[in-house]
């Protein structure tokens, strides 16, 4: 009796195997790219993603990347949509975007509904947050190495909507400089914010090798009643409104920085909510000839221009204002500042580029389709389908001649 409980329990483990295998094998198809050598942004002119930015407008305080309770056994998130951005609301939240896994779940404001969800449900991590669609795409690669396979879903998902952002590469095992400096097609990266020196180590990757993006800090919230969880990365857009497609024009435009947030109070939710509402604030950035310039409305510990391959290009300390030159042979700067208490304040980044071939630097073309590395590798891909079916059927025969 013994032995027969071993026996099925063994089969059980085996086939569960061939089925992870089957699955691994099954979700590989791709097409396979020739990517374009590492190319730093250069150019006459200096691209300004705040080309847009109005003092007159007040900035809305946002995160995209929320989680809530949904409908099935596969909840990241005790709390509704409706808990969530109230609690949201009280800490001074203009614009919640609502971003569950593989699910486009209704906005409690309707106005806000801006059709957004989470892909991915890959071993590796690779996540992207799909914003203005109205379909959940469901195809994934199980286990994703290439940077073609990568790349792939990138260019099958930003057919599918308005603005494509590539979810905490950090926490991406798919994600290293090797493949995000060959990469691209996403409009923005979502930053860790957890380390004030190396919070932009990825997206610095990808900015040197050419591969222009804008940057976006969110919560990607899962508990929205544990002070350490909530209401530390956000985002400010310089939005006329709350609407959904002046939230989409703004993502577009780069219009908007990010702030990473202490935890105030260490769990003390009044102090949190207090210190919440004296967030400091860009009163004015932009570019004049070859000139960057920030102007807070709070004076912070310093700030700092970073450059190519996570270069200090200057730095202030004590003053509210900063100014940098960039010279020709920068091919892009971008503005962190470090206040006393830990809160980060990141900006998009100035970038060099030639706006009588292209509207922005994201516009160089970085990878091109190999077709014949393409037929070749789909066929390789079903041939492995086909000997794991197989090995798995005779062995199948086997269990069953005994």
């Amino acid at each position: 009796m013994f032995t027969k409980i071993i026996k099925s329990c063994w089969r059980v483990f085996l086939s569960l195997i061939f089925v992870i295998l089957l699955a691994i094998a099954a979700t590989s198809f791709s097409t396979i790219y020739n990517f374009s050598p590492i190319a730093p942004f250069s150019g006459a002119d200096i691209f300004n993603p705040y080309a847009d930015f109005d003092p007159n407008i007040e900035w809305k305080r946002t995160s995209l990347h929320t989680h809530t309770r949904v409908d099935g056994p596969l909840n990241e998130c005790a709390f509704t949509a409706e808990e969530t951005v109230s609690k949201y609301r009280d800490f001074g939240y203009d614009i919640v975007g609502i971003s569950n896994h593989n699910e486009i779940t209704p906005h409690p404001d309707s106005k806000q509904d801006i059709g957004i969800y989470e892909h991915g449900y890959n071993l590796r991590n690779f996540h992207k947050l799909v914003i203005g669609t109205e379909r959940v795409n469901r195809f994934d690669a199980l286990y994703p190495i290439s940077a073609s396979q990568a790349q792939y879903q990138l260019d099958m998902l930003a057919t599918e909507c308005r603005i494509l952002q590539l979810n905490h590469p950090s926490r991406s095992a798919l994600l290293d400089s090797a493949r995000l400096t060959k990469i691209g097609g996403y409009d923005i990266m979502e930053l860790s914010g957890f380390n004030a020196y190396l919070e932009n180590k990825h997206w610095d990757w990808a900015l040197s090798a050419g591969r222009y993006s804008f940057a976006l800090l969110n919560d990607d919230l899962h508990y929205p009643d544990r002070s350490n969880k909530f209401a530390l990365r956000c985002s400010y857009l310089n939005a006329k409104e709350c609407s959904s497609e002046e939230i989409i024009s703004t993502l577009k435009s780069g219009c908007f920085y990010s702030v990473r947030v202490p935890d105030y109070g260490n769990g003390d939710w009044a102090v949190k909510l207090e210190n919440n509402r004296d967030i400091p604030t860009i009163e004015n950035i932009g570019v004049e000839e070859d000139v960057i310039y920030m102007k807070l409305s709070k004076t912070p510990e310093q700030i700092r221009v970073i450059g190519e391959n996570h270069t200090l290009l200057t730095r202030v300390v004590d003053s509210d204002t900063i100014s940098y030159r960039m010279r020709a042979c920068d091919p892009y700067a971008r503005i962190v500042v470090s206040y006393p208490d830990s809160l980060i304040i990141m900006t998009n980044a100035f970038a060099r580029y030639d706006k009588a071939t292209m509207a922005s630097p994201a516009d160089r073309e970085f990878h091109k389709t190999n077709i014949l590395a393409t037929v070749l590798y789909n066929i390789v891909v079903v041939a492995v389908i086909a000997i794991i079916l197989a090995i798995y059927i005779k062995i199948v025969r086997r269990w069953r001649t005994k």
